[in-house]
This record gives structure tokens, C-alpha cells and sequence, in this order.
């Protein structure tokens, strides 16, 4: 019995390790060789677990309107680095450094986020910063 209990509680955490290290793959969702800046309002803040993400109008060179979307830390992690829900809001005017998502899509890691007043947040997870 004792045996069959170690048995399962051995699978149980190599199944919670892959878990844990595929969510948490950078370099599986953004491409580190192509870093973006973006300058652009805020349009939607979404403050929820495992990670916030937050929704930036960015003017393209032909006039045109781009909504990107950025991921950032848990909001527990913000939190304890003293980055609020209300710290950034709809109509906020940002700069946002990042990584481009692998699929080519409108997403990015949303790493350094930089408001008018000089205010600049790292709001990536740790040892996920700008080359």
C-alpha cells in the first residue's frame, strides 16, 4: 500500500512539474529575437489569474488601428510590486516593450509599460526582460 501511495504521489508531481513548465514557457509564446515598442491607449484591462492582460490601440504607419494585446504576471505578482488593478486604465496612453508572439498575431509580452509622467512598470514575470 505504502508502495501504491509513493507510486501516485511521484506521478502526481512530474505531471504538475510538465504542467508548470509548459504554462510558463516564454519562448514557447513570444519570439525573444523580435522585441516590439509600441506607443498607444489602453482600451481593456483584464486583472485576473494565471495572468492580466491588457488591450492597446496602436496607430499603424497607413493611419489604420491595431488592437494588441499584451500578457503580464499574475495580478498577485503585480501587486507585491506595488502595480495596482488601477494602475493602468482604459484611455491611459502607454508605451509597452515586449516580445511578438510566435503565431504572428496581435499579441505580445507586455514587459515594461512606461506612462506620460516617466512612471515605467515591469509588468512581465521575473527574468523575462528586454535583451
Amino acid at each position: 500500500m505504502k508502495a501504491r501511495i509513493a507510486a501516485c504521489a511521484a506521478a502526481a508531481l512530474v505531471a504538475a512539474t510538465v504542467f508548470v513548465s509548459a504554462h510558463h514557457s516564454a519562448v514557447a509564446e513570444y519570439d525573444l529575437e523580435k522585441p516590439v515598442k509600441m506607443s498607444g491607449t489602453v482600451t481593456k484591462v483584464e486583472w485576473t489569474n494565471p495572468h492580466i492582460w491588457f488591450y492597446v490601440d496602436v496607430k499603424n504607419s497607413d493611419g489604420t488601428v491595431t488592437n494588441w494585446g499584451f500578457s503580464g504576471a499574475p495580478p498577485g505578482v503585480l501587486q507585491r510590486r506595488g502595480i495596482m488593478k488601477t494602475s493602468m486604465k482604459p484611455g491611459d496612453v502607454i508605451v509597452v516593450e515586449g516580445f511578438r508572439a510566435r503565431d504572428g498575431s496581435s499579441n505580445a509580452s507586455g514587459n515594461n509599460v512606461t506612462f506620460p509622467d516617466g512612471r515605467r512598470v515591469f509588468t512581465a514575470m521575473e527574468g523575462f526582460q528586454q535583451r
